[in-house]
């Protein structure tokens, strides 16, 4: 029978009505009171580093998951986080990072709706995570929501309400979980390759700056001094816009110069960017030499920058690092 640690950090899943709105209130071994049938196939253990809703989880919480995987690695042969919906996919993507060519499943899951209400989805999602959990074929960082485990860098949340809040942006689902049956799409590991290694830390001093039309480089300069990264969500492919007076491609330079790093993204969900596609993105990537994050989702392009300047500040070896795949989240420019 399988070991697993369920990590209790809050969320919709272990939250009641309070006169004030849904707040975490369900412990973990309440938590597992609901799924009694988890008997027949693991053990469960219980441990709760921070109980909150995922609106308030950041960079120490996903040092803290860390730490308390990597202090239990050895003891169980999977985990299961319970964690809130609406900042799932960044924890996901963020402990992808952390913990990588992890050869135990470390499932992060939760629910749209409290696990206490009679129609609720969380019962489902958490005996689906332990039994994902168990199973020997089971590896690495992934979501298990709504019957599907996703990989922890392709996740999105797309929808507020729905059960099927989830999606899997441009890449498959790694399994799907039907009753008791496991049925894997995805059978390679994903990895580079070596032994498990752990992370310790993440630069937070990440900027994520949405374009819309009109935007012009001056709040760009202005954060020069507290940031080491910018993130740029492009239009279309890749496109920037080239106003008079206010260019934000001479901004983007002065990042440059100042020795910051600069990453092109896309603001649009599906399929990637491709920024050698229009004379707007091609000449601005050309002219300073600036990665661009291709098929991978703003959560993994956010913290992978993050967990790669905790490393390296320096612009060759960032790149080589950024275009590496881990857990699938980057597949686009491999051949490149």
């Amino acid at each position: 029978m399988k070991r697993i640690l369920l990590i209790a950090t809050g969320g919709t899943i272990a939250s009641r009505y309070t006169d004030t709105g849904l707040s975490p209130q369900i412990s973990g071994e309440e938590l597992l009171s609901f799924v009694p049938e988890a008997r027949e196939f693991c053990h469960a253990d219980v441990i709760s580093p921070f109980n909150l809703d995922s609106t308030n989880v950041k960079r120490e919480q996903w040092l803290a998951l860390e730490r308390v995987i990597e202090e239990n690695y050895s003891f169980y042969d999977g985990f299961v986080i319970c964690h809130g919906t609406d900042t799932m996919a960044y924890t996901a993507a963020a402990l992808s990072y952390l913990i990588q060519n992890s050869r135990k499943p470390i499932v992060i899951t939760g629910a749209q709706r409290p696990i206490d209400l009679p129609v609720t989805d969380a019962r489902t999602n958490l005996i689906d995570s332990l039994r994902f959990a168990s199973h020997d074929q089971a590896h690495d960082v992934c979501i298990v929501f709504n019957g599907q485990a996703i990989a922890g860098t392709r996740a999105k949340k797309e929808r507020t309400q729905s059960y099927n809040a989830f999606s899997s942006i441009n890449y498959p689902p790694i399994a799907v979980i039907q009753e008791k049956r496991i049925v894997f799409y995805i059978t390679d590991s994903g990895q580079t390759g070596g032994e498990t290694k752990f992370y310790h830390d993440l630069d937070p001093k990440i900027f994520l700056y949405k374009l819309v039309p009109g935007s012009g480089g001056k709040v760009l300069r202005l954060m020069i001094p507290d940031y080491d990264a910018l993130i740029i969500e492009c239009f279309g492919v890749g496109g920037i816009p080239d106003y008079d007076g206010d260019s934000i491609a001479e901004a983007l330079k002065e990042w440059k110069e100042a020795g910051k790093i600069v990453v092109m993204a896309t603001q649009v969900t599906n399929e990637g960017s491709d920024m050698s596609v229009y004379q707007v993105g091609q000449a601005i990537k050309d002219s300073l030499d600036l990665p661009e994050s291709y098929d991978m989702t703003l959560e993994s392009t956010v913290t992978k920058v993050m967990w790669i300047l905790s490393e390296t500040k320096d612009p060759e070896e960032f790149k080589k690092l950024f275009y590496r795949t881990v857990n699938h989240d980057i597949l686009f420019n491999i051949n490149r």
